[in-house]
């Protein structure tokens, strides 16, 4: 009897666990500056909006070259976002259905007037 109490008390500790595990953003992911300019404000939206959200850098920047750690709420299930960039000029880049479900890091290039981005999985 103490075993079978001890094993499904086990098995809910590991249900628990991976249910939690499971339920954290798939979403995270590294986005790495390499534009050629200094990153002022990164916007950061579902794919199927209508609004940019606010900047997520804030007060900060993303330098070129530099690379940065983007967190999501646990309970974000979407997997296709937009990207704008704006540079301290106002000009602004946009890269579209970035899948982060995949994503692991984001880097972004611009040259000769045009964006793109290489997703590593």
């Amino acid at each position: 009897m103490k075993k079978t109490v001890l094993f499904l008390f086990v098995l809910l500790v590991v249900c628990f666990a991976t249910k939690t595990f499971a339920q954290d953003a798939k979403q995270n992911f590294t986005i790495v500056n390499k534009t050629g300019v200094i990153i002022d404000q990164l916007h950061i939206t579902p794919n199927d909006a209508d609004e940019w959200g606010e900047d997520i850098l804030g007060q900060e920047v993303l330098d070129l070259e530099q690379e940065c750690d983007i967190v999501f709420h646990p309970k974000e299930d979407i997997c296709l976002w937009d990207f704008r960039v704006t540079d301290s000029d106002g000009n602004a880049l946009e890269w579209e259905k970035i899948d982060l479900c995949m994503a692991v890091k984001v880097t972004l290039f611009y040259k000769d007037g045009k964006g793109w981005a290489e997703i590593e999985e």
